[in-house]
């Protein structure tokens, strides 16, 4: 009896099996044969033209806007535009008396958002989170206002803002001739009018958001804490609310991006006049208004970037770093 001692060298076993580079080849070719000339025209289409609206639109515009922003130019004919280097920057910072103001709402904007609608949606989200009875219809009744369009919240806040037959008026008694509050033309009350309607907004939003998170946490967590003896309040400051970290650092950039872009509530309430001034108003007023200075309005814009960009990148940074060591 004898034993076939024969092996394979590598070159033998590097060589493919009879047949496999035709094989290989029917492949590529089945391939190429699953995307036709029309679906590769109809895929080119639909990445090619969101693409190019969007380089249009945003980057486009947005350099633009930093080029006229070192210029003078009423928006007639190119041939109007003017060098004036740093003069819009310096007449902004010195000389515009709205421009500070503006700044200061903005930042109060924020303070607000962060403080009052932002724990009021943490605190909704935790108790839909409880599995409550009809959750589903509280979650649609507190989202909805962040459906609805801005433009809409605001028609529907001047409504029970009038200072003659709105809600509020109506229920306090100051409807009646000589004890009207005028809840948008004072400029002492109108800015913290303008926010409530934005907070009744941005609970939703942050209510969505945190229950986003807190879907995200293992029970398993609640559980041990449970067997730990610790109550409710406990579980939740010492187990829940830490792990819900990355939800409240998309939280905080949503914040402030809002308060950045606040522009529609107060358009729709009295176009940024008397006490509620932002940003965004004054690049709309100066390059869309009765007189045109589109260079003026366009170093507001840049402003307006440059403080974008200084809380976004570093989140961006941040969010890479993370997935890079994940």
């Amino acid at each position: 009896m004898t034993t076939d001692t024969t092996t394979k060298t590598p070159e033998a076993a590097a060589v493919p099996p009879p047949g496999a580079a035709s094989r290989t080849a029917r492949a590529r070719q089945g391939h190429r044969r699953l995307l036709t000339r029309r679906d590769r025209f109809t895929l080119a289409l639909m990445a090619g033209v969101p693409t190019v609206l969007h380089v249009a639109l945003v980057w486009v515009t947005a350099l633009a806007s930093i080029a006229l922003a070192f210029t003078s130019w009423d928006g007639i004919g190119f041939s109007s535009i003017k060098w004036v280097g740093l003069d819009n920057f310096q007449q902004l910072f010195n000389d515009n008396p709205q421009f500070w103001p503006a700044v200061q709402h903005n930042i109060i904007w924020f303070v607000v958002l962060i403080l009052i609608p932002t724990p009021l949606g943490l605190f909704l989200a935790v108790q839909l989170d409880k599995k409550i009875r009809f959750s589903r219809v509280y979650q649609t009744a507190f989202f909805l206002p962040v459906v609805m369009s801005l433009a809409v919240t605001g028609f529907v806040w001047q409504l029970i803002y009038n200072p003659d037959t709105g809600l509020i008026n109506s229920l306090i008694g100051a409807n009646k001739p000589g004890h009207y509050i005028d809840w948008i033309g004072d400029p002492h009350l109108n800015l913290w009018a303008v926010l409530v309607a934005a907070s009744w907004r941005h609970t939703g939003y942050m209510m969505i958001l945190y229950l986003a998170g807190l879907k995200g946490v293992d029970p398993s967590l609640r559980e041990a804490s449970s067997l730990d003896g610790a109550n409710e309040w406990q579980t939740f400051k010492n187990v829940i609310f830490p792990t819900l970290r990355p939800t409240n650092t998309v939280v905080l950039v949503v914040t402030i991006i809002e308060a950045l872009r606040a522009f529609d509530l107060v358009f729709v309430f009295n176009k940024g006049a008397q006490g509620t001034e932002l940003l965004s108003i004054l690049i709309t007023n100066n390059i869309i208004g009765e007189s045109s200075r589109i260079g003026y309005g366009s170093a507001i814009a840049v402003v307006l970037l440059v403080i974008s960009l200084a809380v976004i990148i570093p989140y961006l940074v941040a969010t890479f770093r993370k997935e890079r060591r994940a």
